[in-house]
């Protein structure tokens, strides 16, 4: 997923919009997370995530290829 792809699904979130996010799932993760551990069966993989500037708030955003999920925490 490419960095604009993944800002896109940060500012639909953001926005609260019922935009369809496809085969991606979007899950909210605790505040101010940088890297986020996904569990997978008995294996934990780090997505480090990216500072995402939208409408004046500040997320970090990861993505996981393996389960398709944006991981989303918000920066305060």
């Amino acid at each position: 997923m490419t960095s604009d792809q993944l800002l896109k699904i940060i500012e639909q979130y953001s926005r609260k919009s019922e935009a369809d996010y496809g085969d991606i799932k979007v899950r909210r993760i605790p505040d101010r997370k940088t890297v986020f551990v996904e569990q997978v069966d008995d294996v934990g993989r780090a997505i480090m995530m990216d500072k995402y500037q939208v409408d004046g708030a500040t997320y970090w955003a990861g993505y996981s290829s393996r389960s398709e999920t944006v991981y989303i925490s918000q920066a305060a």
